[in-house]
């Protein structure tokens, strides 16, 4: 009957299990009819977020644009290249652009907040790197009653019952070092009151004791070197360690650098689009009086009966004068085009669109009833570039190629860090303790006994203990870490291919940018001469026009308006050809990595705050020379930066130079080659 009766239990717990099982079911839910419109209302609406912006009021207070409809003339405001730029920089918290990602593409915008953000990163950054060094205090506590009957008459007595009060205190404040030892100072106290008739003393429930413990690892996990590039307690292909997190920080202050290259550039490029459309206005303008005169003068003729004033002709002229005035029209207002970064001078806008351009850039109201017009003049003296320095130069200075090159460097430490995990896990282990037991935890007033309190003991040193020992921990095949080192292999290589390509990428920019400026100072050149040619030519034609007679003047008509057309295609061209050479002077500081320096700009990170100063001046009294130990693993360090970036390479040069000059660093100007006039310096 035993082994029937054995099963009882076993059945007992199935039918429990079974019956829970369908007691936790979900039951089936018969939904009662009612209206629920209501509900389904607010569930299935779109939301708005309770946010308050601080900007809209202004924004909403934008008054409209100027347009073609308005019939006041509006105000100008002279604005320099300097002024455009500084203004554009001081309004840059977020670095504008005219593709349009300001609404596409939010999170992949440039601010001025994204080095900042990467640094204070609470997983990666720099402040969460140094945290594992941080000294750590830790404290818990435990209380338990235990009344239960015990079938041991050791512990319950002859009544085999145990009666129990525990407490268990523990505090401990450990650190880790640069190196990778762990320092833990720990106190433990222990209050045992119980009825165990095996207690020799039986009211001397207080245990407590002080140990100080020192854990070296001496092969994986060893090293300063090792310890400030994967950070404590990290894993194969996990590098969180200070170094890397440093370099974290250097490639977004290159990706900022890079940011605001590209945004003085979109200023700059704006600021000459601006003044290209003033300077085409003009054209247009003198163009459509060219024609409204040729009209009203053969309207005369042919009032008065004269030759020349026939009705086809009179027809054509008027033609004419509306064709200039519809170019007048897109000059002044511009057509809304696509949202294109403008990496090449495209001279296509009209003043109000490029002027609203060039305010979203620098960051004032898009719309104030007056118009910029810039005050500068694009460069016209040829400028000479060495083509050995400014490649030289663009291999060292070029953001794109120092960021990769920070890239390269985080590798190689990630090579370092994984191979230390192909060395077995070695930690050199050591603790001392000091022990006191008593029946009080502190009594200032003493007793007869020795073990009256528990840390008058303690101080006594009567109870002293330590510990030594070694822990060997090693995968068989060391599977992981080998993948580990031949990941960072590859990824090391990868990095060192990139900049390989983008070397030659630098290189094939440079060269464009170069071939690029000598075409649009010749080009410069042969617009000038275009122009002047077309201005005599239309002279000329009104000359023979005057001079000819009935047949002579309606063949001559035909050749004086197209000669009012090309001087205008002219003039618009010759104004191209020199904003394009400006740029192509801009460009070639672009792509060998001057720009900012061209432009005066110059960055630094901002300031510590005021403890860091305090603190570094405190660690400076601190210090000495540090232990030459014979163990590389213990004090050696890796260099990883070369020292400070030069921002500014190019010297002041000896001669005097005007402002313009004095900003772009040019030489003095250059004769034009015989044969060739000398540019002529334009005016607005």
């Amino acid at each position: 009957m035993r082994p029937a009766l054995a099963l009882y239990p076993t059945l007992l717990l199935t039918v429990l299990t079974t019956a829970w099982g369908c007691a936790v079911r979900q039951p089936d839910v018969h939904f009662a009819s009612g209206d629920l419109a209501h509900y389904e209302r607010f569930a299935t609406q779109i939301e708005y977020p309770d946010v308050q912006s601080c900007t809209a009021p202004c924004v909403a207070a934008t008054p409209a644009p100027i347009t073609l409809a308005d019939r006041t003339p509006p105000q100008f405001r002279g604005l320099t290249l300097r002024e455009a730029i500084e203004t554009a920089l001081n309004h840059a918290d977020v670095l504008r652009d005219l593709r349009g990602l300001v609404l596409a593409s939010p999170g992949n915008l440039t601010t001025i907040a994204d080095p900042a953000i990467i640094n204070t990163d609470p997983t990666f950054g720099e402040e969460a790197a140094l945290s594992a060094f941080d000294a750590m205090f830790e404290m818990n506590a435990y209380f338990e009653k235990n009344d239960r009957a015990l079938n041991n008459q050791f512990l319950g007595g002859g009544t085999r019952l145990l009666r129990q009060d525990l407490h268990l205190y523990q505090a401990q404040i450990s650190k880790r070092s640069a190196s990778g030892t762990d320092f833990t100072l720990r106190h433990n106290v222990q209050y045992d009151f119980n009825n165990a008739p095996g207690n020799n003393i039986p009211n001397l429930p207080w245990d407590v004791n002080v140990e100080a413990e020192v854990r070296q690892p001496l092969l994986q996990g060893a090293g300063v070197e090792f310890n400030r590039i994967a950070g404590p307690d990290s894993e194969p292909g996990r590098a969180r360690g200070v170094l890397i997190a440093r370099i974290n920080t250097d490639i977004s202050l290159a990706d900022f650098e890079a940011g605001v290259r590209d945004f003085v550039y979109e200023v700059e490029s704006a600021y000459w689009e601006l003044y290209f459309a003033y300077r085409d206005l003009d054209a247009r303008i003198a163009a459509r009086d060219q024609a409204l005169e040729t009209w009203r003068q053969i309207s005369t003729w042919q009032k008065t009966g004269r030759s020349g004033g026939e009705a086809q002709n009179e027809l054509q002229a008027r033609e004419q004068y509306f064709r200039m005035q519809e170019e007048v029209e897109n000059a002044l207002s511009g057509q809304v085009f696509e949202n294109l970064r403008y990496e090449n001078f495209r001279g296509i806008s009209g003043v109000h669109a490029a002027e609203r351009r060039l305010r979203l850039l620098m960051g004032l109201p898009i719309n104030e009833g007056i118009l910029l017009r810039p005050a500068d003049e694009p460069a016209m003296a040829e400028v000479v570039f060495e083509w050995d320095e400014i490649l030289t130069e663009g291999l060292v200075r070029r953001v794109e190629l120092r960021r990769q090159k920070w890239q390269i460097k985080r590798r190689e430490l990630e090579l370092v860090a994984a191979k230390n995990y192909l060395k077995p896990r070695l930690d050199a282990v050591g603790r001392y303790r000091w022990r006191g037991l008593g029946h009080d935890l502190l009594n200032p007033d003493g007793g007869t006994g020795g073990f009256d309190n528990a840390y008058g003991t303690l101080t006594g040193g009567d109870f002293q203990e330590w510990q030594l020992g070694v822990e060997l921990t090693a995968p068989l095949g060391f599977r992981q870490a080998h993948a580990a080192v031949r990941n960072a292999e590859l990824m090391l290589a990868r990095e060192r291919a990139v900049l390989s390509e983008q070397e030659r990428s630098v290189s094939h920019d440079l060269s464009s940018a170069y071939a690029e400026l000598q075409r649009a100072y010749l080009v410069s050149q042969t617009n000038y001469n275009r122009r002047l040619a077309a201005r005599e030519q239309l002279l000329a034609l009104r000359t023979a026009v005057e001079r000819a007679d009935h047949r002579e003047k309606t063949r001559l008509l035909d050749l004086l308006l197209d000669a009012q057309r090309r001087l205008a295609d002219a003039e618009s061209r010759y104004y191209r050809s020199i904003v394009e050479y400006t740029l192509a002077v801009t460009r070639v500081h672009l792509q060998k990595g001057s720009l900012l320096d061209y432009c005066e700009i110059y960055l630094a990170e901002g300031p510590w705050p005021g403890k860091a100063y305090y603190d570094a001046c405190r660690r400076d009294r601190l210090r000495s020379a540090p232990l030459c130990l014979a163990d590389y693993r213990m004090m050696h360090a890796p260099v990883v930066s070369q020292g400070e970036y030069a921002q500014q390479t190019e010297s002041d040069l000896s001669y005097d130079r005007s402002p313009a000059d004095e900003r772009n660093h040019r030489l003095p100007p250059v004769p034009a080659p015989a044969g060739v006039p000398e540019l002529a310096e334009p005016t607005l």
